[in-house]
C-alpha cells in the first residue's frame, strides 16, 4: 500500500502536504470520524482523495453542486483516477451503467447528489460496493443555522446507518460554532475528531469603502494592484455594463453568469483561467471550483447576505499564499436593500402552495408520480405563463427547495454524450441494412472505439461532422436518426436550467410545510444579513478579526494589513508613543496621571496610544489599575 506521501506526489505532483492536511488524512485512515474546517483554497479535496487512493475500494463524494461534481471529476480523470457522478438530469440508462461500473469496475471515486441516497437503486447498488471511505464535502448543507442549507442533506446519516462506511469525513469551508455542533449531531458523530484551520488569511488584506461612484474606485483598485480579478456583482445585467466600464478603460475584462449560454461561459472561464482576460465580472455563478491559485483581487460592488458567502468568495484571492486583497464597496442604500432583500424573501406559506400548484400544472404532473424526476425549466416562462411576479416566485421557489421538495440547477454545460443500444453483430447489420447511415456508425467507431458498447462516451458532433466532410447540422440529424431507431442512446449537449422534483407530487392543499422551521430560517437569515451590516459598518475592529469572530475564533491579535488596522497605524504614528512610554517607565501611573501629564494631546489620541501600547505589549493594565512597563 502507498503512503498518503507517495500518493500526493504521484497523481498531484506536490513535495509535501498544506497544514493540517496530513492530519486529517492519518485520522481518516485510522477510522476515525472526521469533520475538518478549512478556509476556502486550504485543499479539503486532497483530504479524502488521497485517502481513498491508499485503499482498496471506491469512495462515495457527496456535493450539492453538478458543477462542482463535475470540475472534480473533471481533474480526476486528468490524472488517470477513474471518476464518475450521479446527477439529475441523467437518464436512467446513464446512471445504471455508472453504478454498474462502480461495482464490477475499477472507479475510485463516485460523487452523488444528496437527494440520490435515499433511492432504493442507489442503495442496493451501494450495498454491492467496496467503499472505503464516505466524503461529505460543503457539510455545512447539513445545518439549518448554516447559509446553504440542503434538505436532502438530513438523509445522510440514515445512508450511513444502512451502509455503514468504515471511514467517514465531513469537510466545509466554513461554519460557525451552532453549525459546526450541528453537523456532528445530524450525523450522529459526537465523538468526530475536529481539525479547524485559523479563519485568518495572513496575506489576503480586507478593506471596505462607503463611497457613491464605485466603479471609479474599481477602476482605481485595478490600475493600483495588477494580476487577475474577480469582481462580484447581483445581478447578470451589472455584470455587462460594469465589464462594459472596464474594457472603455484598457482594462481586459469579460463578464460572466448564469444566463450566458455554456459554451460560451466555458470559453469565458478558460480565457480568464489561463490569465488571456485579467478581470471577470460575474455574479456569484462563478467561482465554485475554480482553483486559480494567483488572483490578485476579489471585489465586492454589492453587498452579500451572510459573511459565510463573503468569506467563501473574498477567500479566492491570494490561494498562491501571496499578497491579495479582498474589497467590499457599499453605500448607505445598499444596507437598506440588503434588509428589504431579506425581508422580501420571506414570502407567504399560501404563495409557496400557489407556486407549487403552478408548477405541477406546468409539468402535467399527477398526484402522487415523478419523485426526483428532472425537467428542463425556464424560470421566466413559467413566471408567465402564469402571471406569477417574478421577484416572490424567484423566493418561493427557494423556500420549496429549502423544504426540500425541489432542486434547482444552476444551468450548465453538459456535454452530449453516446452509448450503443445494440452489440457489435446487431449494429453491423444495422448497418448494411440502412447504408445511409454506415459513415456516421463508422466514424463513430474511429473515433470512439469500442467504449461506446459498455458505457456512455462524450462526444463532439464538430469532429464526427469533420471526419463526414457534413455540417454540424446534418450531424445532429444522423445521430438523432440513430437515436430514434434505437441503435443509440444520444443525449444532446444542453445547458438550459433544470429543477428536479425530489419527492412524489404532493396536492398543494397538504404540501408538507414546516412553518415554524420557515419562520426560524427567515429570523436566521435575518440575523447574517445585520452581520453583514455591522462588519462594513464598524470602522473601528480588525476587518480579519471581526470574520474569525463571526466564526467563533478568538483571537487578540490584529491582522495589522486591513483597512482599519492600516489606518490605525497611520493614527497612532502621529501620537508620541515613545514619551508615553517614558512616563510610564518613571513608575506605574494611572489614567489620570496620564490625562494630568499629556494636557496638549487630545485624550481620545492619548487612549488609542495607550491602547497601541497594550497591543504591541509594551505597557500592561495592573490588577491595581495601573499602567505599568510590560516584564522583559
Amino acid at each position: 500500500m502507498s503512503t498518503p506521501l507517495q500518493i500526493l506526489q504521484k497523481f498531484w505532483g506536490y513535495s509535501d502536504f498544506r497544514p493540517l492536511q496530513s492530519e486529517i488524512i492519518g485520522a481518516v485512515l485510522d477510522k476515525q470520524p472526521v469533520l475538518a474546517l478549512l478556509p476556502t483554497g486550504g485543499g479539503k479535496s486532497i483530504c479524502f482523495q488521497v485517502p481513498a487512493l491508499c485503499v482498496e475500494g471506491i469512495c462515495i463524494v457527496i456535493s450539492p453542486l453538478i458543477a462542482l461534481m463535475k470540475d472534480q471529476v473533471m481533474q480526476l480523470q486528468k490524472r488517470n483516477i477513474k471518476a464518475v457522478a450521479i446527477y439529475s438530469g441523467m437518464s436512467k440508462k446513464e446512471i445504471d451503467i455508472a453504478l454498474d461500473n462502480c461495482v464490477y469496475g475499477q472507479i475510485k471515486f463516485l460523487y452523488v447528489s444528496p437527494e440520490r441516497l435515499k433511492t432504493d437503486i442507489f442503495k442496493e447498488r451501494a450495498k454491492q460496493m467496496d467503499i472505503n471511505l464516505l466524503a461529505i464535502d460543503e457539510a455545512h448543507c447539513i445545518s439549518q443555522w448554516g447559509y446553504d442549507f440542503r434538505p436532502p442533506y438530513l438523509e445522510i446519516a440514515e445512508f450511513i446507518e444502512e451502509i455503514n462506511p468504515p471511514r467517514i469525513v465531513a469537510l466545509t469551508a466554513s461554519a460557525t460554532r451552532e453549525v459546526k455542533f450541528d453537523i456532528l449531531d445530524k450525523l450522529k458523530a459526537e465523538n468526530a475528531r475536529v481539525f479547524q484551520k485559523s479563519f485568518a488569511r495572513a496575506n489576503l488584506s480586507y478593506s471596505v469603502f462607503e463611497l457613491e461612484h464605485k466603479e471609479q474606485k474599481i477602476l482605481e483598485i485595478l490600475k493600483s494592484v495588477q494580476g487577475s480579478s474577480v469582481v462580484y456583482v447581483r445581478s447578470r445585467k451589472q455584470t455587462r455594463e460594469i465589464a462594459e466600464f472596464l474594457h472603455y478603460n484598457q482594462i481586459s475584462t469579460d463578464y460572466y453568469h448564469a444566463g450566458v449560454p455554456g459554451s460560451i461561459r466555458s470559453a469565458k472561464q478558460d480565457k480568464w483561467i489561463a490569465g488571456e482576460t485579467r478581470v471577470m465580472v460575474a455574479t456569484n455563478a462563478f467561482g465554485m471550483g475554480i482553483d486559480k491559485p494567483d488572483v490578485r483581487t476579489v471585489i465586492h460592488y454589492d453587498l452579500p447576505d451572510s459573511l459565510e458567502a463573503y468569506y467563501q468568495e473574498a477567500g479566492r484571492a491570494g490561494r498562491d499564499e501571496q499578497k491579495a486583497y479582498a474589497i467590499q464597496l457599499y453605500t448607505k442604500n445598499d444596507i437598506e436593500n440588503l434588509r428589504t432583500r431579506t425581508e422580501q424573501a420571506a414570502v407567504s406559506v399560501e404563495y409557496i402552495r400557489r407556486v407549487y400548484q403552478a408548477l405541477a400544472n406546468y409539468f402535467k404532473l399527477a398526484v402522487g408520480s415523478n419523485a426526483l424526476s428532472s425537467f428542463e425549466f425556464d424560470y421566466q416562462a413559467f413566471a408567465r405563463n402564469f402571471d406569477l411576479p417574478l421577484v416572490e416566485t424567484f423566493h418561493a421557489l427557494n423556500k420549496l427547495a429549502d423544504e426540500g421538495l425541489i432542486a434547482l440547477n444552476e444551468p450548465f454545460k453538459e456535454t452530449s454524450k453516446l452509448i450503443f443500444n445494440l452489440d457489435q453483430p446487431e449494429v453491423y447489420k444495422f448497418q448494411v441494412a440502412n447504408r445511409a447511415m454506415d459513415p456516421v456508425i463508422k466514424v463513430l467507431m474511429r473515433l470512439y472505439g469500442g467504449q461506446l458498447f459498455t458505457d456512455f462516451v462524450t462526444i463532439k458532433e464538430k469532429d464526427i461532422a469533420s471526419l463526414l466532410g457534413e455540417s454540424i447540422e446534418k450531424a445532429y440529424q444522423q445521430l438523432t436518426y440513430l437515436h430514434q431507431a434505437e441503435v443509440v442512446t444520444y443525449q444532446r449537449a444542453s445547458d438550459i436550467p433544470r429543477i428536479t422534483f425530489l419527492t412524489p407530487r404532493y396536492d398543494a392543499n397538504n404540501l408538507p410545510l414546516d412553518q415554524k422551521r420557515i419562520k426560524w430560517r427567515r429570523d436566521v437569515t435575518l440575523r447574517k444579513a445585520e452581520s453583514v451590516i455591522n462588519y462594513v459598518s464598524d470602522t473601528k475592529k480588525c476587518r480579519s478579526r471581526v470574520i474569525q469572530k463571526y466564526f467563533d475564533e478568538v483571537t487578540a491579535e490584529d491582522c495589522g494589513v486591513c483597512d482599519v488596522c492600516l489606518s490605525k497605524v497611520k493614527y497612532t504614528n502621529s501620537i508620541p508613543l515613545n514619551q508615553i512610554e517614558d512616563f510610564i517607565q518613571t513608575g506605574a501611573k494611572s489614567e489620570q496621571d496620564l490625562k494630568a501629564h499629556f494636557t496638549g494631546l487630545d485624550f481620545d489620541d492619548l487612549v488609542a496610544g495607550i491602547r497601541t501600547l497594550m497591543d504591541q505589549r509594551r505597557i500592561y493594565f495592573t490588577r491595581s489599575e495601573m499602567f505599568a512597563i510590560s516584564p522583559e
